[in-house]
């Protein structure tokens, strides 16, 4: 358990926080490689909207940009259109 009262400062309560809660490099790294995955994974059910199907990518984009890892806007561009079910097809030319 994390006890604020210990630590005489901003900086040194800081540093505590992140090392209790910010992982090692190890599990950075494990994270790092599941939300990989799961972006070239990404797909989308031809029951899920848009807005959902752009929300759950941008979720994992963002998460991936925390921990270092930064998708262009040409490749989010591209997977977004990539991931959209059959039925929109008509509309996109990749």
């Amino acid at each position: 358990l994390l006890t604020f009262s210990q630590y005489k400062d901003a900086k040194t309560l800081f540093k505590a926080i992140q090392a209790r809660f910010g992982g090692n490099d190890a599990t950075k790294k494990t994270q790092r490689t599941l939300l990989n995955q799961m972006y070239e994974n990404f797909n989308s059910p031809s029951t899920e909207s848009l807005d959902s199907i752009f929300n759950r990518l941008q979720k994992n984009v963002s998460q991936l940009a925390i921990l270092g890892e930064n998708i262009s806007q040409e490749d989010l561009n591209m997977k977004f259109l990539r991931s959209l079910p059959a039925e929109w097809n008509t509309y996109v030319l990749v």
